[in-house]
């Protein structure tokens, strides 16, 4: 009896310690492989970058007289027209100014009066004077003295008139700055800067100071964007471009309009500027917003199209004599196998395939999981990084190897 129950143990021991070791070593094991179907559609290939959105032209107003602003007639976002007074600069010492030149130029204006009739009766002595010496009743010395007297005073006569010219030169001169004070709007636009307040003393010096800054129209607007020298080679002209600004939702549309030479290097990178135009419907967009661009390069209709992640797929437990580019599906006996592809334009999340058009349909591998832990290329998936669009239509199939 003692030799049965112990046999009874024996076999029990055998029997648990043969399944915890076929529990921990399983034979097969089971792979879930992550999948999405091969099929067509539109691959966009973009160039990313930032940039700022200004007017496509805005106007520094200043002033090139000084003194006291008096009054000011226009505030930021004022709407004004070309030719409507924007500020007025006290303009008295100007009036002053001008109104000396006005006495000076009627003072040089009498003095050519005065050297037009001495000139005249000189012309009318030298002419008396003449007829007598020919009849040798005036010694010559004494005519060459009249005639020395008239030609006097016709280069006095040109001194009196170069001295109205110039008299008249001040006058415009004094009235130009007088008219300064008072300034204008050489645009019709919307004020964005206002840089002066009313009783405030402006001092133009070597420059005119600026005093408001103007946009036109800012129903069409540019975006200057900095595009790095690498990517600056496939940017063309009248390309079309999408861009946010992250004060809306919306998706504006521009092209490109210009592709500027000037360079720029900061931290050994060299971009070049490439402005935008754009239509700005309800003027939402401002002036400096920052504007997240992208330039469409190239574009693929109804083209076979991956996902990215299934180039990345590599695995490390699976054998194949395809080189170069490849994607691992899934055959008919739900088996992994490898196809050579030849890769178009990529939107950084599909890529478009130019061959082989047999995979269409087919179900080609993005990673694996095994035990309900999903990987790609042997680790962990993480759980941070977003869906990648099209999400919806991928699937799992289940396979043993």
């Amino acid at each position: 009896m003692k030799k049965l129950i112990f046999l009874v143990l024996l076999a029990s021991a055998a029997g648990g310690g043969w399944y915890a070791y076929h529990k921990k070593h399983p034979k097969n094991v089971a792979l879930s492989y992550r999948t999405a179907t091969v099929k067509r559609g539109t691959v966009i290939q973009e160039i990313r970058a930032t940039g700022t959105i200004e007017p496509i032209k805005q106007v520094e107003v200043g002033t090139q007289v000084n003194g006291r602003i008096l009054n000011l007639y226009v505030d930021f976002n004022s709407v004004v027209t070309a030719g409507v007074v924007v500020a007025q600069i006290d303009p008295a010492l100007y009036e002053s100014n001008h109104a000396k030149d006005c006495a000076q130029l009627k003072s040089n204006q009498a003095n050519v009066e005065q050297m037009g009739i001495k000139l005249a009766l000189a012309e009318k002595d030298l002419t008396r004077k003449a007829e007598l010496a020919e009849r040798k009743m005036l010694a010559q010395s004494d005519l060459d003295t009249v005639r020395a007297d008239r030609d006097s005073l016709a280069a006095q006569l040109k001194i009196a008139q170069a001295a109205v010219e110039q008299s008249q030169a001040s006058v415009k001169m004094s009235k130009t700055n007088l008219d300064y004070c008072t300034i204008r709007s050489p645009v019709d636009g919307v004020v964005i800067a206002r840089n002066v307040d009313e009783g405030q003393t402006v001092v133009s010096s070597m420059s005119a100071q600026k005093l408001f800054q103007i946009a036109t129209d800012l129903k069409r607007i540019q975006v200057e964007a900095s595009i790095p020298e690498a990517d600056v080679g496939v940017i063309r002209d009248n390309q079309p471009v999408n861009f946010t600004v992250d004060a809306y939702r919306d998706t504006f549309e521009g092209v490109v309009k210009q592709i500027r030479l000037a360079a720029t290097t900061v931290q050994n990178v060299v971009t070049y500027p490439v402005i935008v135009e754009a239509d700005n419907p309800g003027q939402k967009l401002f002036p400096g917003m920052t504007a997240n661009i992208g330039v469409e390069v190239a574009r693929k209709e109804d083209t076979l199209m991956i996902p990215a992640a299934a180039l990345r797929f590599m695995p490390t437990n699976l054998v194949t004599d395809v080189r170069g580019p490849k994607v691992w599906v899934l055959n008919a006996d739900q088996k992994p196998e490898a196809v050579g592809v030849k890769l178009g334009i990529s939107d950084g999340t599909n890529t478009a395939i130019e061959e082989p058009d047999s995979l269409q349909g087919k179900e080609v591998i993005l990673g694996f999981q095994s035990g309900g832990q999903a990987a790609s290329n042997g680790s962990p998936k993480n759980p941070f990084m977003p869906t990648p669009p099209g999400g919806g239509n991928r699937n799992v199939r289940r396979a043993m190897h």
